[in-house]
């Protein structure tokens, strides 16, 4: 099931290279998640996930920010696809992202 939602994205990192023969080619999202409550414990705050998506290139869409990345993060329209596991779990995966558009003052 896919859907929509806004997260505060507060960094990205691109990873390209070779490593024993083998070529790889990604670029990780860190965006803010709830921490939720778990069968462990109570907790309070929102942590960063990573989530990967695409190639190095969609590292170079968001590099024109790299020296006036604001310190609380940009905040993003995000897509994302929900998959039922059969453990009664959920696998979220990215399919895109993108800067929110900003409100303009009236």
């Amino acid at each position: 099931m896919k859907m929509t939602s806004k997260a505060v994205l507060h960094g990205l990192k691109q990873s390209k290279g070779d490593f024993e023969g083998r070529a790889f080619d990604s670029t990780t999202f860190h965006l803010s998640v709830d921490i939720a409550q778990s069968s462990s414990g109570e907790s309070i705050g929102v942590v960063t996930r990573p989530f990967k998506l695409g190639d190095s290139t969609e590292f170079q869409k968001w590099a024109h920010l790299k020296n006036s990345w604001p310190l609380g993060g940009v905040m993003c329209d995000c897509e994302f696809d929900i998959v039922a596991g059969a453990d009664n779990t959920t696998k979220l995966t990215l399919l895109a992202i993108k800067p929110a558009a900003t409100a303009k003052a009236a």
